[in-house]
């Protein structure tokens, strides 16, 4: 039991109080220099904090640091000329592209998601490829909370992370959608799930799957090649089927409105890969028009079909890349 009775001693003119015997039994060690008192004990600290020297407890999140742009599979557009019973079809959902590389969700750009540490807790070790998701027609809402800096827990409760590939993992597509039903299904977490393919015999069964899924709000559909070994690029590995084309070209000009849209962003010059430049000039809401995407952003846009020189017909802008 600890003895909290204090006696006085006299030493060197000095009264001192008797500490408790627990505490009087460990050794004493004195540090070099002068005891620092609190209040400039906080002040060193806040200090450090502010020079980056030190950080508060931060989520898991926020210690992820963002990397280059990894290379991802992108899909071409599907033609007539091609036999759809070589491919695995899956709706193509109106999501966020997502990378998990064994340690934080990203971006295509290499940036960090700012995930909730619950929602990426039990993921698997190895690297995903998927979409973040909430339904069909509700991109807007996704996009609003994968953007956040800090994540809303009710936000992310509706997201899920609808995967569809097995980056650098060996085998044919096929054998990889085999793989990875195996490891979502361990990790058995109702967010995590696999996009489900399908196989298709032939193009009327196409276009009749394409009409279900777009009936249903749905964008269009995937092809995956079945016998594909993993790679990266553009290739016809991939296709994407909807009922319009779309495409990404970056914003080099805002072009004044005019009547209606006076003030306004009348259309945006954009410039494709290849670097051939057209207006966007419909699509835009009156809000996006009143602050338009910033010059050197990447934007996404729709067209029926490409002129002989290249240029998309009736193109329209549809929306900003999430990743920017």
């Amino acid at each position: 039991m600890v003895n909290y009775n204090h006696s006085i001693n006299r030493h060197k003119g000095v009264i001192m109080r008797r500490q408790p015997d627990v505490l009087a039994a460990r050794p004493r060690h004195r540090l070099a220099g002068p005891a620092m008192k609190l209040p400039a004990l906080r002040r060193l600290l806040a200090l450090l904090v502010l020079g980056g020297v030190l950080q508060p407890g931060l989520p898991a999140y926020a210690a992820r640091v963002d990397a280059a742009a990894p290379a991802v599979l992108l899909a071409q557009n599907f033609n007539d000329a091609i036999d759809p019973a070589a491919y695995l079809v899956s709706e193509k959902l109106d999501g966020v592209r997502a990378l998990w590389d064994g340690h934080a969700l990203r971006f295509r750009s290499g940036r960090v998601i700012a995930a909730p540490d619950w929602f990426v807790a039990g993921f698997p070790a190895h690297p995903l490829d998927g979409e973040l998701w909430i339904g069909r027609r509700k991109f807007d809402l996704l996009s609003a909370a994968v953007r956040r800096q800090s994540p809303n827990d009710a936000e992310w409760r509706q997201i899920s992370y609808q995967v569809f590939e097995w980056p650098q993992a060996p085998g044919t597509f096929s054998q990889r959608v085999a793989a990875l039903q195996a490891s979502v299904a361990q990790a058995d977490l109702r967010w995590l799930q696999l996009v489900p393919q399908v196989q298709i015999a032939d193009h009327q069964a196409l276009q009749a799957r394409l009409r279900q899924v777009v009936r249903a709000g749905g964008e269009g559909l995937m092809l995956h090649r079945a016998d594909a070994l993993w790679q990266t690029g553009r290739t016809d590995a991939l296709l994407k089927l909807k009922p319009q084309h779309d495409a990404e070209a970056t914003v080099v000009a805002h072009l004044p409105g005019q009547g209606k849209y006076q003030g306004m962003c009348g259309a945006l010059l954009v410039e494709s890969a290849d670097g051939q430049r057209f207006r966007l000039a419909t699509g835009m809401s009156d809000a996006q028009r009143r602050a338009p995407p910033p010059l050197g952003s990447t934007v996404t846009y729709r067209y029926r079909e490409r002129t002989p020189n290249g240029l998309p017909r009736f193109a329209s802008f549809l929306r900003v890349r999430a990743s920017e």
